[in-house]
């Protein structure tokens, strides 16, 4: 079992910045791909950024291409999601999700085992 917690939203003037970060617990922290979706109100949950477990390769949505940064830090269990340049159609439920695969491209939620339970980030106009 992982356990994901989550911190760092809230809200926000379009343009300012936001840094989510992402505890694991309960397995190796290294051992995990690890993903940031978002679910906006009526939408579908979409993947906002991925970083593998081995190579710290990353995948972004291209919405948030050249504004948002994913990093994670083995040595504290965490992972974390720069938000830059923030706009109001990034408003949304922001969660982290651990993905135990060595194999997987890790764009779907269907591929990630282990959930926090999501912070809000609102980006006011």
């Amino acid at each position: 079992q992982v356990q994901l917690v989550e911190s760092g939203g809230g809200l926000v003037q379009a343009g300012g910045s936001l840094r989510l970060s992402c505890v694991a617990s309960g397995r190796t922290f290294s051992a995990l791909n690890m993903g940031w979706f978002r679910q906006a109100p009526g939408k579908e949950r979409e993947i906002v950024a991925r970083i593998s477990r081995s190579t710290s390769s990353t995948y972004y949505a291209d919405s948030v291409k050249g504004r948002f940064t994913i990093s994670r830090d083995n040595a504290k269990n965490t992972v974390y999601l720069q938000m830059n340049s923030l706009k109001p159609e990034d408003t949304a439920i922001y969660s982290c999700a651990a993905d135990v695969s060595p194999s997987s491209l890790g764009r779907s939620p269907r591929e990630y085992e282990y959930w926090g339970q999501g912070t809000q980030v609102t980006v006011s106009s």
